[in-house]
């Protein structure tokens, strides 16, 4: 699978992880299983981290669709953060930051799993799969 889903009991923090190459159809379960499940975990913040994408095999479009809809936080005070490092990545979530902004204010857009957790305010994240 190009992707692990995973959750941080302790900080309240869900994660996807994606791996290798990321498709549209990827983002599209990763966006859908976060839609569906968001409150089965009842998260104070989401991460989508990108750090092990090798390739962009998904469509700019598929970025601007994904903003357009209901966003997976259903509090938007509740951070929401994109780590990605590689610059065509960086790119796309710059991209879908600015598509959302008004439905998403507190989404941020970092190079490194580190700034994210800095930003969060967390410095020992305790991540299992769900």
């Amino acid at each position: 699978m190009p992707y692990h889903l995973d959750f941080d009991p302790i900080n309240r923090i869900l994660r996807a992880r994606f791996m290798g190459r990321v498709t549209d159809d990827d983002l599209r379960d990763v966006y859908r299983f976060g839609q569906d499940n968001v409150g089965r975990f009842d998260p104070l913040s989401g991460i989508t981290d990108f750090s092990e994408a090798t390739a962009v095999a998904f469509a700019p479009q598929t970025m601007r669709e994904l903003a357009r809809t209901k966003p997976i936080m259903p509090d938007p005070s509740r951070p929401v953060i994109f780590v990605a490092p590689a610059s065509d990545l960086f790119g796309m979530a710059r991209m879908f930051e600015l598509e959302s902004a008004e439905a998403r204010p507190n989404l941020h857009v970092v190079r490194t799993a580190e700034d994210a957790y800095r930003l969060l305010n967390v410095s020992d994240p305790h991540f299992a799969p769900v």
